[in-house]
């Protein structure tokens, strides 16, 4: 079924309309029933990791395929990809989230939090400067640096609000968004090998998940104040 996923994706690129989609309503369906399932093993496998997840719904954890065009000039509308998304707070949480992108030759794993609002960025940006040397283990732990490399996501180009430039972990502190990610193969996606890559991924990524989720813990122990 990994082959025929990947075959539609690439079918309703080439063909994405109404239209189209209409004449295959059939085969959508049993794609997204197919997927559905994935996303169903995921969580399971997912829930021993971040047991805060067991809450969640799988259907929750999925997209709709349909694009909002309202205030797009790409007026296509359907999605050539299918995601699943797992977050403790569901797909609407500021926290952080586990994530699965599956396309035709762009699939990946990634982690973290996506351009959050200014509150989010300014509650992580205050753990950085108490505790920066803890997400720097993390994000230079051996296996962690080896799977996934570099910490992702949009800079600035200039140093934060409040922060100086010379600041130990200015590196970290410009950053705007907060993701690591993991390329998944067509190959993996095909014989289902990628769930198994995703679960591993998804475990290593696990402290870096918890330093986020701790920087937006509302704490006031009198030493720090969130």
């Amino acid at each position: 079924m990994g082959n025929q996923l990947l075959e539609f994706l690439n079918e309703l690129a080439e063909n994405n309309s109404k239209e189209w989609m209409d004449a295959n309503r059939d085969w959508y369906l049993d794609i997204k029933t197919y997927f559905l399932d994935e996303v169903t093993e995921l969580l399971k496998g997912l829930i021993p990791i971040e047991p805060g997840l067991e809450v969640l719904r799988p259907k929750d954890c999925i997209f709709r395929q349909n694009r909002d065009v309202r205030f797009s000039p790409d007026k296509r509308p359907y999605k050539t990809n299918l995601a699943g998304y797992f977050s403790t707070g569901g797909k609407k949480s500021p926290g952080p989230g586990y994530y699965l992108h599956v396309q035709p030759g762009e699939s990946f794993l990634a982690g973290g939090i996506w351009m959050p609002p200014a509150d989010v960025i300014k509650k992580i940006r205050q753990e950085i400067d108490y505790d920066g040397k803890e997400l720097e283990r993390v994000l230079l732990e051996p296996t962690f640096k080896k799977f996934f490399g570099e910490m992702e996501g949009e800079q600035l180009k200039t140093s934060p609000r409040d922060y100086e430039s010379d600041h130990p972990y200015i590196q970290y502190l410009r950053y705007k968004s907060f993701i690591v990610s993991h390329p998944l193969t067509d190959k993996a996606i095909q014989n289902g090998s990628y769930k198994q890559v995703a679960l591993s991924g998804f475990s290593i990524m696990k402290p870096f998940h918890d330093f986020l989720a701790k920087a937006l813990e509302d704490v006031e122990d009198g030493s720090k104040i969130l």
